[in-house]
């Protein structure tokens, strides 16, 4: 039995170029290495946190995984975003295939129904209560949920923790709301926001009905708002819209 020197660890880009040379063990070092991603990702895509061996949600993302590896190119982008849609797409397939009833987009949680679907429930508590059935932009819709939920990670939050801290009361709602659409709509704030991490406190409280005490209580929720509003999100948007509308 003979002593051997430890096998030198491959940096991503140089095994991404020995896996699609054909070299199976730098493949397999990559999906060990990117698991923890791919886990990220379709739980993200699924709503609900997936446990590796036992849903099969992480088969298809470890098989979508797979693909990109042989699918990429630099011309797509960076490849883990290049994955990351592959992931999503696949799972999107996947639901389709299962007759996965995705009945409303959420912003707070993806809960199973029962053992044959799951329904996803549009609420930042109260943002929106009306159903989005998945359609032909079913996809989109995803591809917004898991954006919205690494946007929200930069700040700190969760969507399980905004669920648990949203305005309780319709009027401190409708309230958070307002004060969310207005940093979205004045440059000044969104650029604060966008550089602090945090309200612009000391701006907000001299506008009429905005007390520090509101802002602080309900900081986490009003960020929220301001993300939604200040992305390119349609789907989101429009529910936030549609609320400050009344509708």
């Amino acid at each position: 039995m003979g002593l051997g020197l430890p096998r030198r660890r491959v940096e991503p880009p140089a095994l991404l170029s020995l896996a699609q040379a054909g070299d199976e063990g730098a493949r397999n070092q990559l999906i060990d290495d990117f698991t923890p991603f791919i886990l990220k990702v379709a739980s993200q895509a699924a709503g609900r946190y997936l446990n590796l061996g036992q849903d099969e949600e992480i088969s298809v993302a470890l098989l979508a995984f797979n693909e990109a590896i042989s699918a990429y190119n630099e011309k797509k982008g960076t490849f883990l975003t290049f994955a990351r849609t592959v992931i999503a797409r696949r799972l999107v397939d996947y639901f389709r295939r299962q007759k996965v009833r995705l009945q409303e987009i959420s912003l707070s949680e993806l809960e199973r129904e029962d053992d044959e679907g799951y329904v996803l429930y549009a609420q930042v508590d109260g943002l929106a209560k009306e159903r989005w059935t998945m359609g032909q932009h079913d996809e989109n819709r995803i591809f917004e949920i898991m954006e919205f939920q690494e946007q929200l990670a930069v700040y700190g939050i969760s969507l399980d923790e905004l669920s648990r801290i949203s305005p309780k009361h319709q009027d401190a709602r409708d309230r958070s709301i307002q004060i969310g659409q207005l940093i979205a709509g004045t440059p000044a704030y969104r650029t604060y926001l966008e550089h602090k991490k945090e309200l612009p406190l000391k701006e907000l409280v001299k506008h009429p009905g905005i007390t520090r005490k509101t802002l602080e209580r309900h900081r986490k929720y009003i960020i929220a708002v301001a993300i939604i509003l200040m992305s390119d999100w349609p789907y989101l948007r429009s529910f936030v819209l549609d609320r400050i509308r009344g509708e």
